[in-house]
């Protein structure tokens, strides 16, 4: 297999410029190219509703960065297993990994042919780095797909990256045995990074935007779930989190004093790094 290319034997995802999608517009909102108007259309309606979409989507990106950077540099970890990666734009995990680390090896998974397509350009001459059009949702075919089986090592340790992905998988129970397969699929010493957007369980007015991002985009392809807290940490069972814990992202050891203000998104969005003991 050429270094970067994704494996023919993969499955791929129709192609549907009509339609938005959640590696587009996601490009779209950190100010990326490789969207087209649909997806500009279902932003336009996010920031209609929540004009902090765009700091969010930055500030998911800076909270990767950061876990990214620690595990290479503070922890020794060089494959990275990064879920529902999205459309390459700066600071991938790669990149940072790969900073820190130059041998670090980096697998990304995404069903969206337009990620691969642009993953083939960007990963042309990375022999380190991988894209595997295989379907997260299905774990036990993605932990076989040739891609992954090739480049990664389970018996060694992986950070598993499920960056803003499990929110959108509706079913409580479905997510839950998903993240379950794969995180069973490493090997001790291994790392779940995970977020998920949050219900604050209070009569407020971000559970009302909670509310009214859910009703809007629900049957969509774009809708996402905002779960209790205590659901959230269910993802977690069996690991040890990291200090802080599960919190908001902005919380998470940042590089230094806050100079954005937060936006009502911020705390509808937890993370948390965990270690497989």
């Amino acid at each position: 297999m050429t270094p970067g290319r994704v494996g023919e034997t993969e499955r791929c995802a129709p192609l549907d410029f009509g339609k938005a999608s959640l590696a587009r517009l996601s490009d779209a909102l950190l100010g990326g190219h490789d969207h087209y108007e649909a997806d500009r259309e279902a932003m336009r309606r996010l920031l209609a509703i929540a004009p902090g979409a765009r700091a969010m989507a930055k500030e998911h990106r800076d909270w990767l960065v950061r876990v990214v950077r620690f595990l290479a540099s503070n922890r020794g970890i060089d494959q990275f297993l990064d879920l529902g990666s999205g459309m390459p734009t700066a600071e991938n995990t790669h990149q940072v990994a790969q900073r820190y680390n130059p041998e670090a090896k980096v697998v990304y998974v995404d069903n969206d042919p337009l990620v691969q397509v642009h993953g083939r350009v960007v990963l042309e001459e990375n022999d380190l780095t991988h894209v595997s059009g295989a379907d997260l949702t299905l774990p036990e075919v993605t932990l076989w797909d040739p891609v992954v089986t090739t480049y990664l090592d389970f018996t060694e340790p992986i950070a598993l990256i499920l960056c803003s992905i499990v929110h959108h998988i509706d079913d409580f129970e479905r997510a839950s045995r998903i993240v379950r397969t794969y995180v069973d699929a490493l090997a001790p010493g291994s790392y779940l990074l995970l977020t998920h957007h949050f219900d604050p369980e209070e009569d407020s007015a971000r559970q009302e935007l909670a509310r009214l991002l859910e009703n809007t985009f629900q049957g969509t392809g774009l809708g996402s779930v905002h779960r209790r807290r205590e659901q959230i940490e269910s993802f977690f069972t069996g690991l040890e989190l990291l200090p802080p814990g599960l919190c908001h992202l902005h919380e998470w050891w940042p590089d230094g004093p806050r100079l954005a203000p937060l936006s009502e998104l911020n705390f509808l969005t937890l993370g948390g790094v965990a270690r497989k003991p």
